[in-house]
């Protein structure tokens, strides 16, 4: 991938919270560039800021320093140029799921016939067409998370920002969810920032998995993944998945192994 010309380009990104009157460096010079139409996954220990830096992404979050530009322009708020699907559904209940495609679209300027074709197309590309006229409560947590998926495409972002979408789902579903991302991606490209906990998941659906040290979260490495695509589930058993998928889980490990050895000093001190 070239990343001389990023579709998204973070410099320099520090961000600080206050806790308990307490200052907490949560985010201390990220630097990370994901190239056009680029699938990068970002993964590392429980609380090293990787759904700070995605809301941030996202324009939700401010930052103290740095930089974050897409397409060479600063965020500086929430915008149509970037979808974001979260772990939880954040369906509206009282809206079929024709209509939560919908709403997304009308916010984005759509109306009328090309509204609703619009709305049916997207529901169509995750598999839910047939359950238009679908209540949330009628759905399953997989259905639901398609909504959000198809709501987060429908109006066209030049960026997918994805915050453990698959992390409440049991583990068939999970499977199933994310082949359906994989075939999606592979057929239409855009690109991808995935935050997730599963290395297995980051290493199947990702051109490159990115790995954040313990807090004060840095990007510590970036691990190429040169799987051959299109990528069927059966490739997770390969020899070369399994080598990919220990690289990234012994970087993980190195930094949890340093933050327990800090607590320990911390403890001891």
């Amino acid at each position: 991938m070239n990343v001389e010309q990023p579709k998204l380009q973070i410099s320099g990104l520090s961000k600080e919270f206050r806790r308990r009157g307490q200052a907490v460096l949560a985010l201390d010079g990220v630097d990370l560039a994901i190239a056009e139409n680029e699938f990068v996954s970002l993964v590392g220990t429980s609380g090293c800021g990787k759904s700070t830096l995605l809301m941030i992404v996202a324009g939700l979050q401010d930052f103290d320093t740095g930089e974050v530009l897409v397409d060479g322009q600063p965020v500086e708020g929430p915008g149509r140029d970037r979808g974001v699907v979260f772990q939880s559904y954040t369906l509206l209940p009282w809206l079929t799921a024709q209509q939560n495609v919908e709403f997304a679209l009308r916010a984005a300027g759509s109306k009328g016939a090309e509204l609703r074709e619009r709305a049916r197309e997207h529901l169509a590309l995750v598999g839910l067409d047939r359950f238009a006229d679908a209540f949330p409560n009628q759905l399953s947590g997989g259905m639901k998370q398609r909504v959000a998926l198809a709501r987060a495409l429908s109006y066209r972002p030049k960026m997918l920002l994805m915050d453990e979408p698959f992390g409440a789902l049991d583990a068939l579903t999970r499977h199933h969810m994310q082949e359906l991302l994989t075939r999606i991606w592979e057929r239409h490209r855009l690109t991808v920032l995935f935050i997730t906990h599963d290395v297995e998941e980051a290493v199947y659906l990702s051109d490159r998995v990115a790995i954040m040290s313990n807090a004060p979260g840095r990007i510590k490495e970036t691990i190429p993944i040169p799987l051959a695509r299109p990528r069927r589930y059966d490739i997770t058993t390969s020899a070369e998945f399994l080598e990919l998928h220990r690289r990234v889980l012994k970087s993980i490990r190195e930094e949890s192994i340093r933050a327990a050895e800090m607590d320990e000093a911390l403890a001891e001190g």
